[in-house]
C-alpha cells in the first residue's frame, strides 16, 4: 500500500510532497515526489502525515472509564512496595477510551500502575488497537516508583508506614538493596553450586533485576523539586536509568536535570492545582526544560485528563513557550526515546511500525477541533473518513 500526495513530518525533517510505502505492517520506504500508484492506494490530497502520537504516561485500561472500584486495578495499596505487580495484568483493552485515543491519532501509550505505593509495579508500552493485551504490547519499559504526597496520604489514613518522605525513600532503598543481594547470592550459586545454595525465590527481587541491569528504567512520580532531587539521589546510589514523571516543579531545577541528562514526562498540563505539591504548576515548565536541554514528553496522566486531550495539552505548552515543532516532537520522537521504543514507533522511516495519521491540508493537528481523517496502526487502517 502507498500513501501519496502528502506532506510528511518524518520526525527529523519535512517532505513537502512525498509518499510512504507500507508492507506487512511496517513502513518499507519513504520518498519524495509522486510514485506510481493504483486505485487501492491512499491519496492524502495534500494533507499532512504524522507518526501516531504517543502518551508516555497514562493509566489506560487499568482504570476503566465510567466504573468505580470494579474497574480500578491501578493501585495494590495493601503493600507499599509492589514491584512485582504488572500493569499488563490489569488492563482491559475493551475500555472505550482506547477507541477515543485511536480516533485522535494516539497509537501508543504507556500504561502504568498508580502512585499510591512507594513502588507500584511494571509499566508497559502498548498500542491502542487490539483485543488481547498480549498482542498490543510493545514491551514492558520499567518500574514505577512514587515520592511525596500520594503514598503519604494513602498510608497516613491507615496509620501505617510510610507516612513521611523519609519512610518512602527508605522502603525503596531497602527493596533495591534486597534485590542487589538476591542477585549476588544467585550469581554465587551459579558460579559455585557445590558451596552455595540458591536464594529462596523472591518475586519482588526478581521484578527489580532488569532495573539493576539497566534493561529497564526507573520511572519516578515526582511533583516537587525536592522530591525530584531525591529520585536523582536514589538513581545515583544504585546506578539506575531514571525518568521523572509529572515533574511539576522541574523548571526550578532544569539546570540540574540537564546536567544529569534525566528526561521528564510533563503533565498533566491542562488541570488545576488539585493538591499542595502541585502549587508550582506552570505552563512554562516544558519550555523551560527544553530551553535548558532536558528531553521532555507531554502526557495526560489519563484518566486525570482524558486521553483525547493529549494534542490539546501540547497546544497548551506552545502557549507556555514551546514551538510547534517542539510540541510535535513531545508527542512522537521524544516519548518513544524516553520509553525505549524508538526502534518501532515515533518516527516515519523505513522498518518502523506503520502507525500513521493524516490531517487535512492546512489543519493544525493540535487544535481542539482537529481530528485525523486517516489513522493506521501496524499497517491496519483504523479510520478512513472522506476528506
Amino acid at each position: 500500500m502507498l500513501i501519496y500526495n502528502a506532506e510528511i513530518y518524518t520526525g527529523s525533517k519535512i517532505i513537502p510532497l512525498g509518499w510512504i510505502e507500507i508492507k506487512f505492517g511496517k513502513i518499507s520506504a519513504v520518498g519524495a515526489g509522486t510514485p506510481v500508484f493504483n486505485k487501492n492506494d491512499i491519496n492524502a490530497q495534500g494533507g499532512t502525515v504524522y507518526a501516531g502520537f504517543i502518551d508516555a504516561h497514562t493509566h489506560m485500561g487499568i482504570i476503566e472509564d465510567g466504573l468505580d472500584f470494579e474497574g480500578d486495578d491501578c493501585n495494590e495499596s495493601t503493600d507499599p512496595f509492589t514491584p512485582h505487580m504488572r500493569a499488563i495484568d490489569g488492563i482491559n483493552p475493551f475500555d472505550r477510551c482506547f477507541e477515543e485515543a485511536r480516533m485522535r491519532g494516539i497509537t501508543t501509550v504507556a500504561s502504568s500502575p498508580g502512585s499510591a505505593n512507594a513502588c507500584g509495579g511494571e509499566i508497559c508500552a502498548i498500542k491502542t488497537y487490539g483485543k488481547c493485551i498480549d498482542n498490543m504490547l510493545i514491551k514492558n519499559v520499567g518500574i514505577k516508583f512514587a515520592l511525596g504526597e500520594n503514598p503519604k496520604n494513602v498510608y497516613n489514613d491507615r496509620s501505617e508506614t510510610p507516612i513521611t518522605r523519609m519512610a518512602i525513600t527508605a522502603i525503596i532503598r531497602e527493596g533495591i538493596h534486597k534485590s542487589k543481594r538476591y542477585v549476588h547470592d544467585m550469581d554465587s550459586y551459579y558460579s559455585d553450586s557445590d558451596n552455595y545454595d540458591p536464594p529462596e525465590y523472591d518475586i519482588k527481587c526478581e521484578a527489580l533485576m532488569p532495573l539493576l541491569d539497566r534493561k529497564q528504567k526507573a520511572f519516578f512520580h515526582c511533583h516537587r523539586a525536592d522530591d525530584i532531587c531525591t529520585a536523582i539521589r536514589i538513581a545515583k546510589e544504585f546506578s539506575l536509568d531514571i525518568v521523572i514523571i509529572h515533574g511539576t516543579e522541574a523548571y526550578k531545577i532544569a539546570d540540574i536535570l540537564a546536567e544529569e541528562e534525566i528526561p521528564v514526562i510533563c503533565g498533566p498540563v491542562i488541570c488545576d492545582r488539585c493538591k499542595p505539591e502541585m502549587r508550582g504548576l506552570d505552563l512554562r515548565n516544558t519550555s523551560e526544560l527544553v530551553r535548558n536541554g532536558v528531553k521532555t514528553a507531554i502526557c495526560t496522566d489519563h484518566t486525570v485528563i482524558p486521553i483525547q486531550y493529549l494534542p490539546l495539552s501540547a497546544q497548551a505548552t506552545i502557549k507556555g513557550g514551546l514551538t510547534f515543532d517542539e510540541a510535535i516532537k513531545n508527542l512522537t520522537v521524544n516519548p518513544a526515546e524516553i520509553l525505549g521504543v524508538s526502534d518501532r514507533v515515533g518516527t516515519i522511516a523505513e522498518n518502523m511500525d506503520a502507525d500513521l495519521q493524516i490531517y487535512r491540508k492546512g489543519e493544525n493537528p493540535l487544535d481542539l477541533l482537529a481530528e485525523p481523517f486517516f489513522v493506521m496502526i501496524d499497517g491496519k487502517i483504523i479510520r478512513h473518513e472522506p476528506i
